[in-house]
């Protein structure tokens, strides 16, 4: 249908930059003078890790350097001074946790893939403790494959199918089970157990058919609530031997869902508006789909089509009295009808096109009854920083104006269009690259050297805007050849800290938008702009003053605070004094302020370092109590990138565990790398006490066996302390299972936060008031599924902190706090005699470097020797100056 109205240029004043918009008494002044207080206010951080590699098999470290800017100055961050990084499994269970020094938004680290680990899909999650006020939507969150073939006796490859039976959805698995070599486990016993969010849908046993392959069915009755969990396999080998593979379940249907979404906001009559389409199948990813849109008479309008990644869009003018539907065709052949949202009679519509490389070009429609010259306004900002804003009459229709590109900053920039009233009507998100922004980094690779344990060096200069800049990089350089590039989903940091850091939710294949700078990508990275939520603040809180409870504290360094009391009151001038012995002896002494307060600040110390807090009135009496201040654990929450979980992950990444191998058992031959040590099992007989601050979903007492504090005096390693200790449970391999279901690991919970059996090493045994034994169905009931293995309940003597203290006398007390973790450095061989030339050298991360500095003159160099393989190498350098201009370089160069 001809669009009816006419384009023409109004606006009254089009203002380039915020300083051009005078501030005074004007209402809508206010407004903007209100934004830039609000996120001068409450100014928010971002994180991003770069990682030595896309994906990793056990016996693997992780190395990663991290990247925190602020979010309203867009450079490095000195709101913090401390960064924890978590390692998390598929259960959504804390692995590994680090905690380490920021140094101008800088830090790095690793984790060690141990081979008590299991193969899956893992998330890498990064945050600071002030960023934990503005939600987990906006933590560093990333999802990982580690393989395993080293420390693996069977492989799984799974099919799944999905039909409907009775209007429930049924899931029929297939599972292929196997050795190492290929070879099929046949006619072997398969017991198994289905879940969906946690709740048993099926479970039984079956065997394996000469193929190798399983057969396992169930239904899903409530496909609106569970549509993902896990089958956990349990197959019997020749020997006897049980082992236990978690396969995950991504969708239990081929449904697609598909959402309409007006440009701005919402659909009005007799406005030609572009409507975004979003087309999500049930693994959460994106599927394409075509179809129609006709209205009520069945006529049809025009096609439509997602070219991308189940996105798309077309216009449309919605008429008055008629209503309109999509026909969506699947690949499966079947058609589903889709209402489009119900258009209003009368309002405004905001269109911005963002398609040329030079300009943005925005209109302003309004219904016919609206052109009043009501004065409207549109503000463009980013992270509360306006980069254009002006006002208009609504004397036409259509009011349009321009901005060029490069007065708007990289990553994601927010149009809001304001009323007359000053309340915000529409809004529209567009992605901007600003050349200006990045430091490209000029690498003279003249030094590569293309032998097997050949040196190679390399230089560089960093500019910006061809001026020389000093930055802070990070350098990989891995064997492309063995780790293929994940180009489409890599850690990327212009994709990170330009785009999903200021995303709620899953952005499927980010880097996609950076590969290429042709028309085709900016569309398709427009129609991500048309289709995804963004909520780093609301409008609505801005002009209400209404910010967010500031719970959590920027941390400026390791503190250990508290509060002195006698008698439940304040003691004021109280003398404290704090003390370690480790690494020679340390003493600090303060005082408490008039609420009984004190802080000692600035500590540094590591991991396992235990203080003793000594605390008297003001006239040298000692019997008073200590209270010390603690920060609760940040929670895991569940994965917001669950699409990108994979259900085969040692089938997709084989080629590279099985070469992993011969690295994994060189370093083991060399006395590198060393795998974990079995412990014999014992069983003990029931001893019962009640736990006081228990945090047993039972209550307190509602346990099979309780083990105190007083039980667990000189423990080192808590593994080894409480095997022989704890009645019916066993351990293998410091994994504790409970005599009752000596297949699955029992379910350790840490201050009611679920972890991984292996965690317990983790905890100190002095910090633990009560460790509770459930495994009796009466105990385990209350946690499900969760609680077929038996659980282990502990409770520590500060539940749920990173800190943890005892009372051993009065005025007296033992403190330890998480310190920070120890860096390691990479392992780099070099070549230089030739008494080490004959040693095999299979490394599949070649280089990894996550310092390299440029100088006042831009330049900075490193060096390295290639591995015992051929290939092609592929180094990546990303990095930031002091601004945070952003930089990031990939070169390849083959090596015979």
């Amino acid at each position: 249908m001809k669009i009816k109205i006419s384009l023409a240029l109004s606006f009254l004043a089009v203002l380039v930059g915020f300083a051009a918009f005078r501030i005074d008494d004007d209402p809508f002044s206010q407004i903007i003078k209100k934004l830039d207080e609000y996120t001068t206010k409450f100014q928010q951080e971002k994180v991003y890790l770069h990682l030595d590699k896309p994906y990793y098999a056990i016996g693997d470290d992780i190395w990663f350097k991290a990247y925190v800017l602020n979010s309203k100055t867009q450079a490095p961050s000195s709101i913090s001074k401390i960064l924890y990084v978590e390692l998390i499994n598929e259960k959504d269970s804390l692995k590994k946790l680090v905690k380490l020094p920021l140094m101008g938004g800088i830090t790095w680290g690793d984790f060690k893939l141990t081979d008590s680990l299991s193969e899956g899909n893992y998330r890498i999650r990064a945050y600071t403790n002030y960023m934990r006020n503005f939600g987990t939507d906006f933590f560093f969150d990333k999802t990982i494959k580690i393989g395993n073939s080293w420390a693996n006796k069977v492989f799984t490859f799974t099919d799944y199918k999905f039909s409907k039976e009775n209007n429930a959805e049924k899931v029929t698995a297939t599972i292929h089970f196997e050795d190492k070599n290929g070879v099929a486990y046949k006619e072997n016993e398969v017991s198994y157990e289905a879940q969906l969010d946690f709740r048993t849908v099926a479970k039984g046993k079956t065997k394996t058919d000469l193929k190798g392959d399983a057969v396992i069915s169930f239904t899903n009755n409530q496909s609106f609530l569970n549509k993902k969990g896990k089958i956990v396999a349990t197959i019997t080998l020749d020997n006897k031997q049980k082992i236990v593979k978690s396969i995950p379940v991504t969708s239990t249907s081929n449904d697609v869902d598909v959402q309409f979404l007006p440009e701005g906001g919402t659909l009005v009559e007799e406005l030609p508006q572009k409507i975004a389409i979003k087309a999500l199948n049930g693994t959460g990813n994106g599927e394409n789909i075509a179809g129609k849109i006709v209205d009520e008479s069945g006529a049809e309008i025009l096609d439509i089509a997602t070219p991308y990644l189940g996105m798309g869009n077309f216009t449309l003018n919605a008429q008055p009295g008629k209503t309109y539907t999509a026909k969506i065709k699947f690949k499966d052949g079947s058609v589903k009808d889709f209402k489009l949202p119900q258009a209003q009679k009368s309002g405004y519509a905001l269109s911005v096109n963002n398609l040329d490389t030079g300009k943005v070009v925005i209109k302003i429609m309004a219904s016919a009854s609206l052109t009043n010259s009501d004065e409207l306004k549109i503000v463009a900002q980013q992270g509360g920083n306006v980069y254009y804003v002006s006002k208009a009459k609504v004397d036409k229709q259509v009011l349009v104006a321009t901005i060029p590109k490069n007065k708007l900053p990289s990553g994601i920039v927010q149009f809001t269009l304001f009323s007359s009233t000053n309340q915000p009507i529409a809004e529209r998100l567009i992605f901007n690259k600003n050349k200006i922004d990045v430091i490209d980094v000029k690498l003279n690779s003249s030094g590569a050297s293309g032998s097997k344990k050949g040196k190679s060096g390399f230089t560089f200069d960093a500019l910006n805007n061809d001026k020389p800049v000093i930055g802070s990089f990070s350098v990989s350089v891995t064997n492309a050849t063995k780790v293929i590039p994940d180009e489409d989903n890599e850690s990327n940091i212009f994709a990170n800290l330009w785009l999903t850091s200021d995303l709620a939710g899953h952005v499927e294949k980010p880097n996609h938008y950076f590969l290429n700078n042709d028309l085709k990508t900016i569309r398709e990275l427009d129609d991500l702009m048309l289709t995804q939520g963004w909520r780093r603040f609301l409008w609505k809180n801005v002009i209400g003053g209404a910010g967010p409870v500031i719970t959590y504290k920027a941390e400026q360094s390791t503190s250990i605070s508290g509060t002195v009391t006698k008698g439940g009151k304040p003691v004021p001038n109280g003398k404290v004094m704090l003390m370690s012995t480790k690494g020679g002896f340390f003493v600090m002494d303060t005082v408490t302020n008039a609420e009984g307060k004190f802080n000692f600040d600035n500590l540094v110390f590591n991991d396992s370092t235990k203080f003793v807090v000594q605390a008297r009135t003001k006239a040298d009496r000692k019997f008073v109590e200590i209270n010390i201040d603690a920060v609760p654990y940040q929670i895991v929450t569940k994965n917001k990138n669950s699409a990108d979980i994979e259900v085969n992950v040692n089938n997709t990444l084989m080629k590279y565990i099985k070469e992993s191998d011969n690295y994994f058992n060189e370093m083991t031959r060399l006395g590198l790398l060393e795998r974990t040590i079995k412990l014999d099992e014992v069983v003990v007989t029931e001893k019962r006490n009640i736990a006081k601050n228990s945090s047993n979903l039972n209550g307190a007492g509602n346990a099979d066996f309780v083990l105190t504090a007083k039980d667990l005096s000189n423990c080192v390693q808590l593994s080894q302390c409480l095997n022989g200790r704890l009645p019916f449970v066993i351990f293998r391999g410091g994994i504790p299972y409970s005599t009752r279901s000596q297949n699955t690991p029992m379910n350790v919970i840490v201050d009611g936060m679920q972890v991984e059996p292996e965690f317990l090493d983790n905890l100190n045994a002095n910090d633990i008031e009560t460790i509770e034994v459930l495994r009796s169905i009466g105990n385990t009931a209350i946690y499900g599924s969760q609680g077929a293995g038996g659980v282990l309940v502990i409770t520590t003597k500060r539940g749920g902190s990173d800190v943890s203290y005892n009372n051993y006398a009065p005025g007296v007390v033992v403190i330890n706090q998480k310190g920070f973790s120890a860096s390691r450095e990479f392992y780099s061989p070099k070549y230089d005699s030739q008494t080490t030339t004959s040693k095999a050298d299979y490394r599949s991360t070649i280089y990894w470097n996550p310092q390299v500095v440029a100088g006042e003159d831009g330049k900075a160099k490193f060096d390295f020797y290639n591995a015992d393989e051929a290939g092609t190498y592929r180094i990546v350098i990303e990095g930031i100056d002091a601004e945070g201009h952003l930089a990031r370089k990939v070169y390849t160069y083959d090596v015979k």
